[in-house]
This record gives C-alpha cells, structure tokens and sequence, in this order.
C-alpha cells in the first residue's frame, strides 16, 4: 500500500472510532490502540506533509493560534426563538399556530444551553463553521470546531452544499473536572457550562479548546442543496444518518401532549449529559413552515419554553476554607442537604470575603439557594427573620488554616492567599515551578513524578529535592535506575544555576524570570537580596514599590528562612554567575519574533543580555532592533509601521561578532 492510501485508511479508521466514541456512545477500540494508529498517522504527515489533509484527525488536538477571529456572513440567518415562560403563554402560542396549520404536528426538543454554531460542509468537507453572532453574522471559529470530535470532518454521498445549525456545549461531567482543577490551582471558577463552552470556543488557540472537550447537538438542518424534505424530524433523521450528533426530539400532535412532554424534559433534566435551560417547540411540516414565516426577530412556528430556575431553603451548617494550589482561600458552605436540579446538595460555593460580608451569610442562617447554571450551588439571600440569636458576623482566618502562615489580600481586593513558602496545599504547583524551564530547569520532574513523591512523603517543600537519593526514586519508574540516575544526575546540576534562575524559582509573587536576573544583577547575591531594604528594592529598575513590598514580605516570613537555608546547606549556588562581557548593545531594546535557527529564544535573550542589552516581548517606540526569523507575524508588521530597523538572523549573528 502506498503512503498515501495509508494515510487516508488510518484517517477512515480513527474517524470511525471517534464516531462510534462520541456520538454513539459504543466505543470499539481501545485508548491505547486509538493513540498508536493517531501517533502513527502523525509521523507519517510529518515524513510527507504533501499528503496530510486539513480535516486529519490529527487537527482534533488543535492547530495554529488566529491573532483574531475573522467575519462570517451567515448563508441562511440563525434566528432566535420567541420566549414563553408559563403554560398559559405556551398554549397561547401552540393555538395561534395551529390556526395557521391545522392539525399541524409539533418537535419538542431539549433547549442546550450552549453556543449555537453553523457548520458549513462542500462536496462533503467540513469547510467552515461559525458562531451565531447576531444571526446575520457571526466569527470564523473553524479551527476550534475541529476539536470536536462529533463533528464529522467528512460526509459520504452529500450533497455540494450542506449547512447545518448546532448547540455547541461542554458536557456537565467535563464542566465539573474543569472547575475542580481551576479550584486546586486558585483560577476563578467558571459561572456555568455555558460560559465555560463560550469561553472555549472563543480561544484563539485551538490547542486549549481541545483540552475543553466540547460537545455539539445538532438541531437544524439550514441548507442542504438539491435535497428536498417534507419535515423537520425527516432532516434530523437524515443528519442522524450523516453522522451528527442529534437532538433528542419527540413528536407531539395535541396541546396537552406537548405540554406534558415540556413538563417532562423539566423533570429530568438532571439525566442529559449537557445542560438545558428549556424546551424547544417547533412547527414539524417544513411548508406549513414557509406558509408561517418570520417577523423580524424570530419564526412564527417555533418557541422555546423557559424553565424558572428551582430555589429551595436550606440551613448554613458551617463554613470551611480550602486552599488551592496557588494559595487562594475559597470558603464553602456546608449546607443542610437538599435536592436540586435533580441532585442532593450539600455545599454551596462563597467564593470570597466580599461575597460573603455584602449578602452578611453567617453559620446557622436559613439561606435560598439555587444551582447557577443548574451546575454550581449558589447562595441567594439570608432570611433574616430566621437568623439565630448567636449568629455571628463571618470572616476568613487572618492565617493559613493548612500552615499556619499569614495570608495577604491579592492586589485587585478580591481574594486571600497564603503566603507560606512551604505550605502543603501549594507543594505540588510549587514544585512544578521550582523545576520549570525558566527556574531551576530539572528535567525529569514532571506532574506524576511529583505527585508520586508527595504521596510517599519524600518532599516536604521544594528544597526537599536536593535530598532525594537514588534509592528514594528509582522505584516511580518502570525503567527504574537509569530514569532514576539521571534525574539525579539533573538534580544536581540545578546546583550550579545562576542566581537569577532561583529567585525566580522561588515564586515570589509578580518576580518573573526577567525579574530575576534585574535582581540577580543589582544584588548579586540571594544573601545581599534577603537583606535589602524595601527603598533599596524600590530602586531597582523595573521594580515597583507594590514588587518591592512582596520580596521584603517573603524574605521576611519564617516558611521562607527556612526553606533559603535548607537550599544553602544542599549546595544551591547563591551568587550571580552573569558577567557582562562589553556594553556593546548598552541601552538597546531587542524583539526577538518569529522562527529563529540559529539560537533558541533563550539563547539569543542570553546573548543580548550578556553584551549589556534587554529583550522586550512587544515592539514600541522604544525598540531599537527587531530580529526576525522565519514565519514572523504581527511584530514584523508593527516594526516596519513604526519604522524600526529589522535585522535578519545572519545580520543578528553579525552584531554579536
């Protein structure tokens, strides 16, 4: 078989078990035989990108970041929906349509809560897709709709043109991960599985819509030329049959029917994988349909049927603080169970001070609470009338309930965060800091290792790495001593790392890697560093007075001591180890852009500082020289508009001999 009929089966192959995955729901393959054939395919696009298609299941994962999305002039308009909100309303709308339509039969479908989307196919290929918009015109979000892996890239036997409408959606099981982990590591939590899925598809880079898992349900088929259909149901069974993920639909044919099938999908709710916020009710017969038409905001033959979000009174029993991996404080309410949604609900999120001193919830309160989003508990107001006596005013703890040490108020008010260098809640986000590229760089310590060695008990703060042995590791590895030895081997030329690498190492608040070496060159040593005064710190270059007050403050703090003094006694180098060689490039801003070949970024940023000059990541006025490689983008661009000189990398090499 030739490469490229090679390609092409591995390419039917994986899209079948993608298929059979996430719209039947009936996997047939294995995880580890899917990733094999998926690894295969991409070494073979790499050794012959003449044959790799746009539609690769390789694309799944996501491809190039867009600088913006691009308009969408929609082919056929994505109208909204007129709201009902009672059953009165709903009768009233089912009574006027069947005026128009006698004996007219109705679609009733569960409204996702998403983002709706078109998705445009010619000569059965995915060629487009794109957000709604305002209905005339919506974004070119056609690199993050690959990634969803329902939508089929490729459609036998359609026809030129097809366009079909969808409800793009994270599932709920997905949404709750996505929270969990933004919860350990002290992000902000998303409000609901909408805003989460907006939010992704939205991404101009595809690789972190990918890492989302968005899901699609299929609800319309908008244009589909030289194909004629008597009835919305027949369309959807005909997507059905092309592979689309579809809407679940019932057909009803009386007003009562359809109100006790709205009443229905209400019930249970809580049994679809996405969330609803409705019930769609739509005219079936597609001519009584074009006998109805439209007014100029939506079709006369469709509504959609809002639900009322379910409130219920519960009591605050208590109210407890975790702290995430970045050190943030959450308080959680420990409610008296109720059921929600469909769900028993035990806790409910209070996400600051702030939210907590403006709706005054105190333990012992009767609260109502509702699900935000139908996902997340939430506390609506305090029923003062029933308050407690003894109720207190509540206030997060002035100290880390997990270490002991203060907690500091972020700079934007909003949240608490400890401070303590070696708190337990934080090692493992601080580790991975503490190893990372631009700090101590130990390669071989990634996440699982990391876990691993929390979990046994072998590391207690990031210092804690310099007295692994042999003996402690070679066991987290199937290839045992020689993994083992060379992470050893790394551990121990961290040692020698220069100065401006370990303070940023040590994940001082707004003291990023270039702050580092500022810092590494004014003091030249972490003793002389420990020892500034806030003024002496305030006159570094770069460093404000707010960056100031967080180096002092972390010095200063017993965790940290502690932790300084266990890396000096395991031989960390303490001193500066850059040198300036000439000032030859003193006062020049450099802007490195685009594929480099000759140097990494890292490289040639070492280079410019070492003759005396600075590395800037953005062009401005202030830029002297712009070094452009292959590829380069939006900064070659700025820097030809504002007239500053671009050096080739030949060029660059030139300057630095």
């Amino acid at each position: 078989m030739d490469v490229q009929s090679q390609m092409q089966q591995l390419t039917e192959i994986l899209e079948e078990a993608n298929y059979k995955y996430y719209v039947q729901d009936a996997p047939t393959m294995p995880d580890f035989e899917y990733d094999k054939l998926m690894r295969e395919l991409e070494e073979l696009e790499k050794a012959h990108p003449e044959f790799a298609s746009p539609l690769s299941p390789t694309k799944r994962v996501g491809g190039e970041a867009a600088s913006q999305f691009e308009k969408v002039t929609h082919a056929v308009p994505l109208e909204s929906l007129q709201d009902v909100f009672s059953h009165e309303e709903l009768k009233d709308f089912l009574t006027k349509t069947l005026e128009a339509a006698p004996e007219g039969v109705f679609s009733v479908e569960p409204k996702v809560d998403g983002l709706s989307v078109a998705l445009e196919y010619v000569g059965g290929k995915f060629v487009r897709g794109a957000t709604r918009g305002d209905g005339l015109v919506g974004e070119d979000v056609t690199e993050n709709l690959k990634t969803i892996r329902s939508i089929p890239m490729t459609i036998a036997n359609a026809p030129e043109r097809l366009i079909v409408r969808g409800e793009v959606y994270m599932p709920k099981s997905v949404f709750e991960t996505l929270n969990a982990q933004r919860e350990a590591e002290g992000q902000p939590l998303f409000a609901n599985p909408r805003n989460a899925a907006a939010g992704s598809l939205r991404q101009l880079d595809p690789k972190i819509a990918a890492k989302r898992r968005l899901d699609i349900q299929v609800f319309n088929l908008q244009l589909a030329e030289g194909i004629t259909f008597e009835t919305h149901t027949e369309t959807l069974d005909y997507l059905r049959e092309k592979r689309f993920h579809v809407i679940p639909h019932i057909e009803c044919s009386d007003v009562e029917t359809i109100i006790q099938t709205v009443a229905s999908i209400n019930e249970n709710r809580g049994d679809y994988p996405f969330d609803i916020d409705g019930a769609v009710i739509k005219l079936n017969n597609l001519a009584q349909r074009e006998i109805l038409g439209s007014t100029a905001k939506f079709p006369r033959w469709a509504a959609a049927y809002k639900y009322p979000p379910e409130i219920k009174s519960t009591v605050v029993e208590d109210i407890v603080i975790q702290v995430g991996r970045t050190g943030v404080l959450t308080p959680k309410a420990t409610v008296r169970a109720v059921r929600l949604a469909g769900t028993k609900v035990t806790s409910a999120t209070l996400h600051n001070q702030d939210f907590i001193s403006e709706k005054d919830i105190r333990i012992g309160d009767t609260v109502t609470i509702r699900k935000a989003g139908e996902i997340i508990p939430e506390i609506l107001e305090v029923d003062l009338s029933r308050r407690p006596a003894d109720a207190v005013p509540y206030f997060l703890p002035s100290v880390c309930p997990v270490c002991g040490a203060t907690v500091a108020r972020d700079t934007d008010g909003a949240f608490l965060r400890c401070t303590g260098a070696e708190c337990p809640a934080q090692l493992s986000r601080n580790i991975a800091h503490f190893v990372s590229r631009d700090a101590m760089d130990i390669d071989g310590l990634g996440a699982a290792i990391v876990d691993k060695l929390i979990e046994k008990e072998l590391i207690h703060t990031p210092a804690d790495i310099y007295s692994l042995t042999l003996d402690d590791i070679k066991g987290l590895w199937k290839s045992g001593e020689k993994a083992a030895q060379n992470l050893i081997s790394a551990i121990e030329n961290s040692k020698k790392q220069d100065l401006s690498r370990l303070i940023y190492a040590l994940g001082i608040r707004q003291v990023g890697a270039k702050a580092g070496k500022t810092l590494a060159a004014a003091f030249g040593s972490l003793d002389a560093l420990m020892e500034a005064s806030i003024e002496e710190l305030s006159g570094v270059p770069d460093v404000g007075e707010i960056t100031a007050q967080n180096i002092h403050d972390w010095f200063a703090a017993t965790q940290s001591r502690h932790m300084v003094e266990k890396l000096r006694q395991a031989g960390v180098n303490f001193q500066s180890q850059r040198e300036v060689t000439d000032n030859r490039f003193a006062g020049k801003t450099f802007v490195l852009t685009g594929a480099l070949s000759l140097f990494t970024r890292e490289e040639a940023t070492e280079k410019i500082e070492l003759l005396g000059g600075k590395a800037a990541g953005s062009v401005s006025k202030k830029t002297s020289y712009v070094v452009a490689g292959e590829n380069a983008g939006s900064k070659l661009r700025k820097a030809n508009e504002l007239g500053i000189p671009v050096l080739t990398e030949a060029e660059f090499l030139e300057m630095l001999q």
